[in-house]
Order: C-alpha cells, then sequence, then structure tokens
C-alpha cells in the first residue's frame, strides 16, 4: 500500500464517486531458494468494477500473477455483466492490468508486467489507472440515465 496509495490518489480514486471498500485477505506461500515465503493477498474495491489485489509479503518475490486467479473470480461475481471489469495486480514492485468481458464465454486480456524500476512505466501506470477511473465514471453515468427512463 505504500507504492499504492499514492497512485491511487493522484488517479483521483479517493475522490467521490468512488467509494473503496476492503475483502478478506487470502494466505499464500510460495518456497523461494528452501524458505518458505508467506504473505497475503488483500483486495480493494471500487464501485464493484476497479479490484485492486495486493500481494503483501515479507519479500516482494511472489510474482504478481500468483493474484491473477482470485481476481477473475472477483471480476466474474460483478453482477453487472454489461460492461467490462478491470483488475489491477501489485506485490510492491510489478503492476499487471486486467480486463474482463461477460460474454458466453468470458475473455479477459492482461498487460504485462510494467515494473517501478523503470521510471516511465510508473508514469505509465498512473495514465491508466486515470484512464480507468474515466471509464467507469462515462459508463456509471450511463447506468443512472438508464435507470431513470
Amino acid at each position: 500500500m505504500v507504492i499504492l496509495s499514492p497512485l491511487l490518489d493522484l488517479a483521483g480514486f479517493y475522490q467521490p464517486p468512488f467509494e473503496i471498500e476492503t475483502e478478506t485477505s487470502i494466505e499464500i506461500s510460495a518456497e523461494d531458494e528452501g524458505f518458505v515465503v508467506k504473505g497475503n493477498i488483500d483486495v480493494l474495491v471500487i464501485q464493484k468494477r476497479f479490484w485492486v489485489l495486493v500481494i503483501e509479503s515479507k519479500s516482494s518475490k511472489l510474482d504478481v500473477m500468483v493474484a491473477l486467479p482470485q481476481a477473475l473470480a472477483y471480476m466474474l461475481d460483478n453482477p453487472n455483466s454489461a460492461q467490462p471489469t478491470f483488475g489491477l495486480l501489485v506485490n510492491g514492485r510489478e503492476f499487471v492490468f486486467v480486463k474482463l468481458i461477460k460474454q458466453e464465454q468470458p475473455k479477459y486480456a492482461r498487460s504485462y508486467a510494467l515494473s517501478i524500476e523503470r521510471d516511465s512505466e510508473l508514469y505509465q501506470v498512473v495514465s491508466i489507472l486515470k484512464r480507468i477511473g474515466e471509464l467507469i465514471i462515462a459508463r456509471s453515468g450511463d447506468f443512472s440515465t438508464q435507470d431513470k427512463r
């Protein structure tokens, strides 16, 4: 959260119309050179359209993709299947964006891992976060207009 929180703030996710909810943590572990590395996947939900899964561990060696199955499970459970759902996987060093489109056969796409170790990629993360926020706001307006009819 030390890295993610300022990025969410820069992208406007701590301001209305966004609401952040937290989900329960899921414990994960992996073996690294004979040592067991343990951590948690914490989930933040923004307007049920953007799921942020944060992998917290003593070591940032846990692959960011460990959170993908859990992210897809949450995203598939979204009650609004008409609009794409977005996800962000973070392990403190890398960011992977996920987009899910629910159809008869759900399809997802993911970005390559963006890293804080490459300066220009951190700017890309903020830019993508802002664009996702804009899409969510624009499509939320569509829903409120439809509800009034």
